[in-house]
């Protein structure tokens, strides 16, 4: 692409004549209220019609397809290409994304009506059998046999018991249990329907586009961009011409590459939010997010066999000092059910174990056998995301003040992809993992998936048999209060293990150009470029 030549040479000219602002900053506030830049104008807007949106990302994504592939590089391709039968709304409700309506007539059984007339990028309508066909490859029943779906589990769709095609635009689900969170969870990419005639020609999804969302996958140039042409079948009206995301990793030069306009639409951290809103051509959009950065211990690690050693590390964290780092102060301090999920979300800032103290952390590491004579040496893996590296040279200075020493690791996206899914077996190579992980819409989600003994994102070895059965009482019944009952003592059982330091849950900044408008980024919803235009 003729534009190359121009990127790289900005992403090296942007982090030197820019690498100033990264350090500049707005408030440490440390639960702000979302931002909106000053300078935009007030007048209405004139679309214009058409044109090329430029994303300018932090990360390369690692393929695209939506059953195995978690990462948020290449999530922001797949939200772009796939739907789900179910989507979720700003204020957490439910809406029928390629199902057009539903019914629960019992407990275990829901039946969706499809809407009539969606296509795939190929072409071809979906139907039923692509419904049914969809959730089989995740659950392992196709000729392919197990592909290492997210959603196999039980904090999934391992519950299903049968899924059939009653007509071609009507699938009934059948589950094996009551499950409260079944709604929700088609809401996830796991559960994208897919066009089988693309998998069966490709083998899979990784660079193959078998979606029916509003963009189709064009050119991918591996450390350069990836195009997203405009699907002109597309049920709804989308008003851009196509989506390219072009690789920058340099946070300065991204926000370099939006002064100049060589790029639209960024995410920024709020160390440079206070710099982007300086500027009469752009606009910041900030929300608060119901994702949490942490840090994961590789319980097949012996030093981090003993709980001694894993509650000094959280004794030892300054939560706060990081989120100042890290956002500037721009998030809040969270377990792994972050403030966003409402009542769901335990209250961690009174806990024992979320206030820093380094002589008791001194005591337990003492009592573990280690002393300043005798230093414990641990291999932290990071990389993937701005974020997640600042956060690994912070925590590095702070537990160095309780005899461990952390040698970092940067990894670059594929790689880091890797070791996260081995990080509970001494072939991962690594000792702690610094990790950015999403709660989701529904407390199973955030509990289940991730501490379920087995689950696909329960990737640090934690076992634990009450927080199994809780999550398995949780799901069986609707009743709120008792759900909420079942979680809270869920999450107090995995603070205490201390297999998983949660940190804080951030506000998440765009920053774009004043011409883009009808972007609404939300929680529920970050990537939604459907009603995006640009205006004059």
């Amino acid at each position: 692409m003729k534009n190359m030549k121009k990127w790289l040479s900005l992403s090296l000219a942007g982090a030197m004549l820019m690498g100033v602002l990264a350090g500049c900053g707005g408030s440490t506030t440390a639960t702000p209220a979302p931002t909106e830049s000053g300078t935009a104008s007030t007048e209405p807007a004139t679309p214009v019609e058409g044109g090329i949106l430029k994303f300018g990302t932090d990360s390369e994504p690692t393929g695209f397809d939506p059953h195995t592939v978690s990462e948020e590089a290449s999530l922001r391709v797949i939200n772009q290409l796939y739907e789900t039968l179910v989507g979720t709304n700003p204020d957490m409700t439910y809406y029928g994304q390629l199902a057009e309506s539903w019914e629960i007539p019992d407990d275990v059984t829901y039946i969706f009506y499809l809407r009539q007339g969606v296509k795939f990028h190929s072409g071809r309508e979906m139907t039923a059998d692509d419904v049914v066909y969809s959730f089989e490859r995740v659950l392992g029943r196709t000729d392919a046999g197990d592909i290492g779906a997210l959603g196999s589990k039980d904090s999934y769709y391992g519950g299903i018991d049968t899924i059939e095609a009653l007509d071609e635009y009507t699938v009934k689900f059948t589950l094996k249990a009551p499950n409260a969170a079944f709604l929700g969870t088609l809401t996830s990419n796991y559960g994208a329907i897919v066009d089988k005639d693309v998998i069966a020609e490709n083998g899979d999804l990784m660079r193959a586009d078998g979606g029916t969302g509003p963009f189709m996958l064009g050119e991918w140039l591996p450390d350069n961009y990836v195009e997203l042409p405009k699907f002109e079948d597309y049920r709804e009206d989308v008003k851009l011409d196509g989506i390219t995301y072009y690789l920058i990793g340099d946070e300065a030069a991204r926000l370099a590459a939006l002064r100049t306009g060589e790029i639209d639409i960024a995410n920024l951290s709020s160390a440079n939010v206070t710099a982007a809103e300086a500027e009469e051509n752009l606009e910041v959009i900030g929300y608060q997010t119901n994702n949490y950065l942490a840090m994961g211990c590789n319980l097949s690690t012996p030093a981090l066999q003993d709980k001694n050693v894993r509650q000094a590390m959280s004794y030892a964290l300054d939560r706060q000092a990081i989120i100042n780092v890290v956002y500037n102060g721009q998030a809040v301090v969270s377990s792994m059910m972050p403030p966003a999920m409402g009542h769901w979300a335990l209250d961690v800032s009174t806990m024992d174990l979320y206030q820093t103290n380094v002589e008791k952390a001194k005591s337990l590491m003492e009592a573990a056998g280690y002393n300043e004579n005798n230093r414990l040496t641990l291999k932290l893996a990071a990389g993937l995301m701005d974020a997640i590296r600042q956060a690994a040279v912070v925590i590095q200075q702070q537990l160095s003040e309780i005899y461990i020493d952390v040698e970092i690791t940067n990894l670059e996206s594929g790689e880091y992809v890797d070791i996260w899914g081995k990080m509970s077996t001494p072939e991962a190579g690594f000792d702690l993992m610094v990790v950015h992980d999403g709660a989701g819409t529904d407390p199973n989600r955030a509990i289940s998936f991730f501490f379920g003994t087995g689950s696909s994102a329960n990737v640090f070895g934690f076992t634990n048999e009450r927080v199994d059965e809780l999550c398995a009482l949780g799901i069986s019944t609707t009743d709120e209060a008792q759900r909420e009952e079942y979680y809270n003592e869920a999450q107090e059982i995995c603070i205490d293990d201390c297999s998983k330091l949660c940190i804080a849950s951030p506000m998440n900044y765009f920053v774009a150009s004043t011409r883009l408008q009808g972007f609404a980024p939300s929680a529920a919803n970050a990537s939604d470029f459907r009603d995006a235009y640009f205006a004059e």
